[in-house]
């Protein structure tokens, strides 16, 4: 039986699976998925440079492109990291392409804090 061959896996397992349910962690990644989207779709109703948002959760990404081609800006997308790096926000590229900025932001993040940190990679790519 596995569960008297490894009891400290087991209690750990057994002790995340009570926080999740008991800060409702399913639900903070579903509110911040509705923060992170519409702050983007704000955005990107002004910046044709933002292409595809999407996500699930807390895990929302945008892809930056050339607004007359819609081709992956993988140049940009680094300049960006890099200048909300600078200010203090990490952020992850990834994509075939390189052009895509990932949010994955801490679950128990203040709405408040997470709005700033958002704020700060559109600002960089305003900037741009």
């Amino acid at each position: 039986d596995v569960y008297k061959r490894q009891p400290v896996a087991c209690a750990a397992a057994l002790g995340a699976i009570e926080v999740m349910e008991r800060d409702d962690l399913a639900g903070c990644a579903r509110h911040l998925e509705q923060i992170a989207v519409s702050m983007l779709r704000e955005a990107q109703s002004s910046d044709a440079r933002i292409g595809d948002i999407r996500g699930r959760g807390a895990m929302v990404a945008f892809e930056l492109v050339d607004p007359d081609t819609q081709d992956p800006d993988a140049e940009l997308t680094a300049a960006v990291a890099a200048a909300a790096r600078e200010a203090g926000v990490i952020t992850l590229t990834c994509g075939t392409h390189g052009n895509v900025i990932r949010l994955l932001p801490p679950l128990t993040i203040g709405d408040d804090l997470f709005r700033e940190g958002l704020g700060v990679i559109v600002d960089a790519l305003r900037a741009r």
